[in-house]
């Protein structure tokens, strides 16, 4: 994570905060784009808790009244802002959250003690 020194100019008491630079609040502000639609967001969180890691795409649609092509869209906006991933296996598809991934936005979250 590359960090900018915003005490340098501050005017006040110094932040203690580090920021993002520009190049990584935009590649972060995709991701969050691709997590602000709520289907997208169900998505991903019953991957990421699906027994066992992973999830069928055929266990993905049910849940929801939707066709299976346009889950299917919601799941690759997820994989394109490098949240899921999935692999084939005959007729189906197994999806898993990147960990690394969940780990670095849960972290943009985290108070200084």
């Amino acid at each position: 994570m590359v960090v900018e020194d915003v005490t340098a100019s501050a005017c006040c008491a110094p932040l203690n905060a580090s920021a993002l630079d520009e190049a990584e609040a935009v590649e972060l502000a995709g991701v969050f784009k691709a997590l602000s639609d709520p289907i997208r967001l169900r998505l991903l969180s019953m991957i990421a808790s699906a027994e066992g890691g992973e999830a069928c795409v055929c266990d993905l649609t049910v849940p929801f009244a939707l066709t299976a092509p346009t889950i299917s869209h919601h799941l690759k906006v997820l994989r394109q802002a490098g949240l899921i991933d999935g692999e084939r296996r005959g007729t189906w598809v197994y999806y898993r959250a990147i960990p690394d991934r969940l780990t670095r936005l849960a972290g943009l979250f985290t108070l200084p003690g």
